[in-house]
């Protein structure tokens, strides 16, 4: 109850001040028709104080993130229900939901009742200009009383997250530049020259298809034998990520480091869904290994990573090294390079998979034509941009380079 008396508003106060002083003078004048009055002066916030302290606990609410996954620029609605669940009608409640000032500030809402057992549904949009992952909520309601004597605070601890995902640019149909067009998936190499007799069979299981039974096998061993299936190789790539603070240039939305991320979520995911299996490195180590699902798992990665004040490559790109499929390709995405950064880098090239740099480059640094020309010598597909809006007209002109090539080596042949 002394909580709720900590509540009461101004005018509550002078309700509260206006009856003790009445009935002080009752006393001392002896005027029973002031103590009636004063009395009744004191009761009255006393009785409000009451009936919102009722009130404050029986209210139930839910709140519903439509979508609780989006990219940056988009729109999420969120949904709330507030319930009255007590036996009494509620007051005017002024509802105030938190929300982070990257989404749009706090929604506000004034109910003028809630009727016992009632629901109220209300609704908002929030908007998504910068990545990363926010709390909607808690929900905080002000409970007041008819006279205005009493309001309440709760604070419901009931809270939500919405994960705003970097922009993805939308890439030309194809895979990596330099590499395979087709998915990536290659089936393991056979004996040279294996006939039917070099078939490895092995024992028939129930739901084999009958087509496969190797019937020379089964004659041999007296027992169905059915051929074993092809097996496929889906080659595994490096997407490697340049999270330095030193290495980009620019603050906020149109930094470096926000152009960077959203080039590598835009790589990342379109070089998935062509169907080559992809893990994620970052200049501080293995950050997501290769899954069924990593273009979310990507998507979810970037909307958090920050810049790092790691100063070197080195730890990224032994990641890089370790455990790498040859025919693999790898896509870095880099911000400025030093002389000896971008040697070391050019230096990692293994076998003869595609590896692509794509070198951010806002400002028009010189070291990124130096560590461009450096990297090409070492065998690298250099593209440099200055943006995440020109990625895709790079790429396909990089393509477009490759495919006449392509041809005109097709044609020799």
């Amino acid at each position: 109850m002394n909580r709720t008396l900590g509540g009461l508003t101004t005018r509550g106060r002078s309700f509260v001040a206006a009856g003790v002083t009445a009935i002080v003078c009752a006393f001392v004048l002896g005027e029973r028709d002031l103590l009636r009055a004063g009395t009744l002066v004191l009761a009255l916030p006393l009785l409000s104080a009451a009936v919102v302290a009722r009130t404050r606990y029986r209210l139930a609410c839910a709140r519903r993130l439509d979508p609780p996954r989006l990219p940056v620029g988009q729109e999420a609605r969120v949904r709330l229900r507030l319930e009255n669940v007590s036996r009494l009608p509620s007051g005017l409640l002024m509802v105030e939901d938190q929300v982070p000032y990257a989404l749009g500030g706090r929604a506000r809402f004034v109910i003028d009742q809630i009727e016992s057992n009632e629901a109220r549904e209300l609704g908002y949009r929030i908007r998504a200009e910068v990545r990363g992952r926010y709390r909607v909520g808690p929900l905080t309601v002000r409970l007041a009383d008819p006279f205005g004597l009493v309001e309440l605070v709760r604070s419901f601890s009931l809270t939500d997250r919405l994960t705003v995902t970097p922009q993805v640019v939308a890439l030309p149909p194809g895979g990596v530049p330099g590499g395979r067009i087709d998915g990536g998936d290659s089936p393991a190499h056979a004996p040279a020259g294996a006939g039917e007799d070099d078939v490895t069979p092995r024992e028939y299981r129930h739901g084999d298809d009958l087509r496969r039974v190797h019937w020379r096998s089964t004659a041999r061993r007296g027992e169905l034998m059915v051929r074993r299936e092809e097996q496929h190789r889906r080659s595994t790539g490096t997407l490697f990520l340049d999270t330095r603070r030193a290495a980009h240039a620019g603050e906020g939305p149109a930094s470096g480091f926000e152009q960077a991320v959203s080039i590598a979520a835009s790589v990342g995911v379109h070089v998935s869904r062509s169907g080559v299996g992809l893990r994620l490195v970052t200049d501080a180590g293995a950050a997501l290994p290769a899954s069924a699902s990593f273009p979310g798992a990507l998507l979810d990665h970037l909307a958090a990573v920050r810049p790092s004040s790691t100063r070197s490559l080195a730890p990224g790109l032994a990641a890089m090294g370790a455990g790498r499929d040859s025919d693999g390709p790898v896509v870095a995405v880099l911000g400025a390079l030093e002389a000896q950064e971008a040697r070391t880098l050019a230096a990692s090239r293994r076998g003869g998979s595609p590896h692509v740099a794509i070198l951010v480059d806002p400002l028009g640094d010189a070291r990124t034509r130096r560590a461009a020309g450096v990297l090409r010598a070492a065998g690298w597909r250099v593209m440099t941009v200055r943006s995440a809006a020109e990625l895709a007209a790079v790429w396909a002109a990089d393509r477009e380079v490759e495919e006449p090539a392509s041809s005109t080596e097709g044609g020799v042949r």
